[in-house]
């Protein structure tokens, strides 16, 4: 049977949710983006088949409905269609990372031909709009579904079977579950990378090299503080009672190891940071969490003309797609190294194999 899917908002993860859906047979995508570029491309692309530039009249042609936008104008949608005439069931589900106030919303609609799944897809990029949308976004992913008061097991089956191209990993939570969760390994991980740039840049005032020194490891930890700020403003206000409590929880445990430092206790530190060792070494390898990951190698090159273009060459011939490239520890004449990202595991993994057999010395970052 032909479904309508109505698609609000066309950027990285409405964008690339679309693409998936518009791979199914009987499925006719509607896309609303107040971009027209946006527009323009997905049609040219066939990524949606038709276009409105209202809300209301593109629900009335729907099977299922994706917002795909900020949690507040998600919520505005949400009361909005209590007031719209439906002639026929209308399944509505959600991508916002914070699901209280999302679910209050669904569980207060009374209309009789509404329901509410709401959903998470736990993967994302550095860059946003539909131009950074790509089909294989949510490969491997998890992808959290929460259904509101109204909703029953069957329309989860339906969403899940509706992003089946995704060849996300479904799982079912509670709103309370979901916020928590994400708040421990997502939303409070971007405010602390935030506090780190701040700080960062208020000692360049003291030691303008601080630029230089901070393209390495502090770049990779406080990546996630690039993201679009009028997003996790949002977010975090969202979610502002839960982020409150873990920042006092997070000034409670820098006390204590501030604590151990003033008190000179190596014993403790040294426990302190195995501790962290060993929980940070048993999280799953290949498994994709909540904040985008990459997956690097480090390769050993000399100095010489085409050292870089033969190792990229190597993996071009492969077909394997690269992220990032960065130069590290290179000094004239001697021995360097080439730090590649991937956005796959498995492309890691095989670019060691390729280069390894062209006797290069290759390092897997775990």
């Amino acid at each position: 049977m032909k479904q309508t899917v109505l698609i609000v908002g066309l950027g990285l993860i409405g964008g690339s949710l679309a693409m998936n859906v518009s791979k199914k047979e009987n499925v006719h995508v509607i896309g609303i983006d107040q971009d027209p570029e946006t527009i323009s491309m997905a049609r040219k692309q066939g990524v949606i088949h038709s276009t409105s530039h209202d809300f209301s009249d593109a629900v009335k042609q729907a099977d299922v409905c994706v917002l795909a936008t900020p949690i507040s104008i998600t919520i505005q949608y949400l009361k909005q269609l209590e007031s719209i005439e439906l002639s026929k069931s209308l399944l509505v589900t959600d991508v916002s990372s914070v699901k209280n106030n999302v679910l209050e919303a669904a569980n207060n609609l009374s209309h009789s031909k509404v329901s509410f799944v709401g959903g998470h897809p736990m993967a994302g990029s550095h860059k946003q709009g539909y131009t950074a949308a790509k089909p294989h976004l949510f490969e491997n992913a998890i992808y959290v579904l929460t259904p509101s008061l109204h909703a029953s097991v069957h329309e989860a089956e339906r969403l899940k079977d509706l992003f089946s191209e995704t060849e996300a990993r479904f799982l079912t939570f509670s709103t309370k579950e979901h916020d928590e969760m994400t708040a421990v390994i997502s939303h409070f991980p971007h405010l602390i990378a935030s506090s780190l740039v701040h700080q960062a840049k208020q000692w360049q005032e003291t030691h303008p090299y601080i630029e230089q020194l901070a393209a390495g490891g502090f770049k990779d930890i406080t990546r996630i503080a690039s993201s679009n700020p009028k997003l996790w403003q949002d977010i975090f206000f969202q979610n502002r009672n839960l982020l409150i409590s873990m920042l006092d929880d997070w000034m409670k445990e820098m006390g204590k190891v501030k604590d151990f430092l003033q008190n000179e206790e190596s014993e403790r530190t040294y426990k302190y940071l195995l501790d962290a060792k060993h929980y940070r070494d048993g999280l799953p390898v290949r498994d994709r969490g909540a904040i985008p990951a990459f997956y690097d190698i480090y390769v050993d090159i000399h100095d010489q003309p085409g050292a870089i273009y033969h190792v990229i060459g190597l993996l071009a011939d492969e077909e394997i797609s690269i992220k990032n490239i960065q130069i590290l520890e290179i000094r004239e004449g001697i021995t360097g190294v080439l730090r590649i990202s991937f956005a796959e595991s498995d492309e890691q993994w095989k670019s060691k194999k390729v280069l390894e057999a062209h006797q290069y010395e290759v390092m897997v970052q775990q």
